[in-house]
């Protein structure tokens, strides 16, 4: 898929995205929903333990929550899932028919879909995130946070549809969907920080790439100046772009071995 028809891809996904305004208004108002629960349990899980909890305060606390939140909300939660029924009711199989790459397609079509999302979701943690915690600990820091969630999102994106290719193999993907949203539940930091997390499972999260997902851009919401977590999500991405690509190529050959 050369970097042309990405684009236009891109673009009209994009234009469909911001066209659904009723999913727009629903994902920003189920993310302050979550985002303003979540967030008022760690400010007084902090406000409890002294004024912060692991090295975050009640304010870092309370952008973690609303930047973690809006890097997973704004994606299609059951994306493994839906790619799972497309390969078992052979849609997959005629999309491979054409001579552009179905993984490249559909991974910039899903993006160009939730970057509107993504916006929504935003705008409305801003908000709730001054209104309930206060000001953004290092604005900084903030700089590096929109380039951040851009790279957690299409890492998730990438890493679903690696995940999604279990449907080559499986007839249902459900386990592997459940799977994968619990590893970036906890594992990518997506509902606590993962300096929470025991020490021993903290290092696995560290070196797994689910931290690409939610901690990174949190991190630098939550006031920590570290520019090198844009790097390991950059990294991630094209380990986990590599890993799709080997899964969407073995099970393309599955197919045809089955067809032949």
């Amino acid at each position: 898929m050369n970097a042309r028809a990405a684009l236009v891809t891109l673009t009209v996904a994009l234009r469909k995205g911001a066209a659904e305004r009723g999913g727009l208004y629903f994902a920003a108002g189920f993310y302050m929903i979550v985002s303003w629960a979540l967030g008022s349990v760690w400010r007084m899980a902090a406000e409890a333990n002294g004024g912060e909890v692991a090295g975050y305060t009640a304010v870092a606390l309370t952008w973690y929550i609303a930047t973690s939140e809006a890097a997973v909300v704004s994606l299609n939660a059951r994306l493994i899932e839906d790619v799972g029924i497309a390969i078992g009711d052979g849609s997959i199989a005629i999309e491979m028919l054409r001579p552009a790459s179905v993984l490249g397609i559909r991974v910039v079509t899903e993006l160009g879909r939730s970057l509107p999302r993504l916006g929504a979701c935003v705008a409305a943690g801003v908000f709730v995130a001054v209104v309930t915690g206060g000001a953004p600990p290092d604005p900084l820091a903030l700089l590096l946070v929109p380039p951040a969630l851009l790279l957690a999102v299409t890492c998730n994106l990438v890493a679903m549809h690696a995940f999604s290719g279990a449907g080559f193999w499986l007839r249902d993907t459900r386990s592997a969907w459940f799977l994968y949203q619990k590893l970036v539940f906890l594992l990518g930091g997506m509902l606590l920080p993962l300096q929470v997390l025991p020490d021993a499972l903290e290092r696995v999260a560290f070196a797994l790439p689910f931290l690409a997902m939610a901690y990174a851009p949190s991190r630098l919401a939550a006031g920590h100046f570290e520019p090198w977590l844009l790097l390991v999500q950059a990294g991630w991405l094209v380990v986990l772009w590599l890993l799709a690509v080997r899964v969407f190529a073995a099970g393309e050959r599955r197919l045809v071995m089955a067809g032949a």
